[in-house]
């Protein structure tokens, strides 16, 4: 039986506003919890299997606990803790923090969680800076076990972007996707913040064609509507 996974939101709902002066733009990322919920199950082994295991064992490991996709930028490190502390988790408790890609509204607060593992962008390391080789491609997708898989997802911010798939929620399968898209409605602005607008058509399509729901990076999530024959 597929273990249910519940989502909040509230860490951060990402926005970029332009300011009224120049063509300066205020702005932070979204921040989004994905807790599976058997995640406070003991998982003795978890030491042993981290050390000895592959990158696969490694992911399905610290994805059993509680998963933070981007943190937002170290301005809003303060509503993160406070988000966190709403859904009665701490940061000792997160055990794999998923950065979408590389900009600063979007992994500025990793220094919370020096206890966790990260997959920032395609870098893979566990606790301690022990970094492994997993094999990630548009491709090859990276399983976090049953209902949860990374995807890559390049364009936004060239070619190592990734985004999250979890599936078995009760909206659905959401996919946070990071920038791949800013926001909902975001057709006629996306392409000017890409860095190769090609790869990131190909991963907005890809993302389209299985989402029920999307968590952008920039804005609130939006369901996909589909048309039927």
């Amino acid at each position: 039986m597929r273990e249910g996974k519940r989502l909040s939101f509230g860490g951060g709902r990402g926005y970029a506003k332009p300011e009224e002066i120049g063509d300066a733009v205020r702005a932070d990322g979204s921040v989004t919890l994905v807790l599976p919920q058997a995640w406070g199950s003991s998982s003795s082994h978890r030491e042993s299997r981290l050390r000895d295991g592959s990158a696969k064992t490694a992911l399905e490991e610290v994805a059993r606990g509680p998963i933070l996709v981007d943190t937002g930028g170290p301005w809003a490190r303060e509503a993160l803790l406070e988000a966190l502390t709403e859904q009665n988790i701490t940061p000792e408790d997160v055990t794999l923090v998923v950065g979408t890609h590389g900009h600063s509204d979007h992994i500025g607060n990793l220094g919370l969680f020096p206890g966790a593992a990260l997959l920032v962008s395609h870098d893979f390391c566990l606790p301690g800076g022990r970094y492994l080789p997993h094999g990630l491609s548009e491709e090859q997708p990276l399983s976090l076990g049953l209902g949860l898989e990374v995807w890559a997802t390049p364009g936004h911010g060239g070619q190592r972007d990734v985004s999250v798939v979890v599936a078995g929620t009760a909206l659905g399968t959401v996919v946070v996707a990071g920038d791949v898209f800013e926001r909902d409605g975001d057709e006629d602005s996306w392409q000017a913040l890409s860095e190769d607008p090609v790869a990131q058509e190909r991963s907005r399509k890809r993302v389209l064609g299985t989402a029920d729901v999307v968590v952008p990076g920039h804005g609130a999530p939006f369901r996909v509507i589909r048309e039927t024959s």
